[in-house]
């Protein structure tokens, strides 16, 4: 009988855990092809399949929800030793500020996988409005952090560009002779700039019905079929359809998905967060 290899364990709690093999693969820091053989390496070995496609995505299979309890204990203990042995281990402390909105699912589980990994680093995570987060890093309150910003500085790294679009809900009908029904952010930001500007720029009436301080919130009014609204294209989903065209409305900017630190010094756990956050961003191209 063969034996499970712990490499093949690491990889399916890394697939399992990501929800997909590209993602799964950049957390490991493996091509897509590697970790493909690698998950059906591990099928072979025990005769049945570990995932199930679902949309462009994987789910656990019934092999797979009984095995991955057992790899994640198997991968923490075997982490566990090592850092226990090694000398080098990442400690001390990281405030880290995360949007609210953008890709909140995706960053809390890229915090979740780095404090497993680095349990020696005391985290504080703020989840909150990411407009603020360039002064608390310039207060020295945060040590990093996650924001969309219209054009980025030489001190922001780009992680993901959202190009932007006005948005109805697909059962909206455009009111004939009335002006423009609009859901806004109800906050000083770029995101309200634009969608102003863009509105001015048509040079047809409008009025704002409804405002909001998240996405969630200016989704929500769209999706009622009360407004429309300036979103970014990973906001789409079903029943919400880009209306730029049909309104006459020009183009409209991108928005980046930045992270940046306090100040120039880097330590280890800064090092290993901004690693962490740059691979599992690299593995949505």
């Amino acid at each position: 009988m063969e034996c499970l290899d712990s490499d093949l364990l690491r990889t399916f709690v890394a697939v399992a855990e990501a929800g997909s093999v590209t993602d799964g693969a950049a957390r490991i820091c493996r091509s897509q092809s590697a970790t493909s053989l690698q998950i059906k390496r591990l099928e072979a070995i025990l005769g049945q399949p570990v995932f199930e496609r679902h949309g462009r995505g994987v789910i656990l299979s019934d092999t797979g929800r009984r095995l991955l309890p057992v790899a994640q204990d198997v991968t923490a203990r075997l982490d566990a030793v090592l850092r226990d042995i090694c000398q080098d281990a990442v400690t001390g402390k990281l405030r880290v500020g995360i949007p609210d909105d953008h890709g909140q699912a995706k960053l809390a589980k890229i915090i979740a996988t780095f404090a497993r990994h680095h349990p020696k680093v005391e985290l504080d995570v703020t989840c909150a409005l990411s407009t603020h987060f360039p002064d608390a890093l310039e207060k020295g309150s945060l040590d990093l952090a996650i924001y969309e910003v219209e054009h980025p500085n030489k001190n922001e790294e780009m992680l993901f560009e959202d190009p932007t679009c006005w948005v109805s809900s697909t059962h909206w009908n455009v009111p004939a002779g009335e002006s423009l029904p609009v859901a806004l952010f109800d906050r000083a930001c770029w995101w309200r700039d634009a969608a102003i500007a863009s509105l001015e720029a048509r040079g047809k009436p409008y009025r704002v019905v409804y405002s909001s301080q998240s996405v969630s919130g200016v989704i929500a009014a769209v999706e009622a079929g009360i407004a429309v609204g300036l979103l970014g294209r990973s906001s789409l989903r079903s029943g919400l359809s880009v209306i730029g065209e049909g309104l006459h409305f020009s183009s409209t900017p991108a928005s980046k998905l930045v992270m940046a630190t306090h100040g120039s010094q880097e330590d280890g756990p800064l090092i290993a967060m901004k690693s962490a956050i740059r691979a599992a961003f690299l593995a949505r191209e």
